[in-house]
């Protein structure tokens, strides 16, 4: 997924920028804004809290859902 759909999946739900910032425990929107541009990658802790408030899987979110394929894939 990529992150625009993170943008989108929030939209959708009607949260703005702000409210998951405070969410979770930025001072400023721009602390969420740069993880939602590409411009910081959240921490594991950040990202499971990202997908909790948008009530999404953290994999979805956040992973290559196809790594587990690649993995075997390259091991063969």
């Amino acid at each position: 997924m990529t992150l625009k759909t993170l943008r989108e999946i929030r939209l959708n739900q009607g949260k703005s920028q702000t409210f998951m910032a405070k969410k979770l425990g930025y001072k400023y929107a721009s602390g969420y804004a740069n993880i939602e541009m590409g411009r910081n990658k959240p921490s594991l802790e950040i990202a499971k809290k990202i997908a909790d408030i948008l009530n999404e899987d953290v994999n979805v979110l956040f992973f290559n859902k196809n790594i587990h394929n690649l993995s075997k894939n390259n091991s063969a």
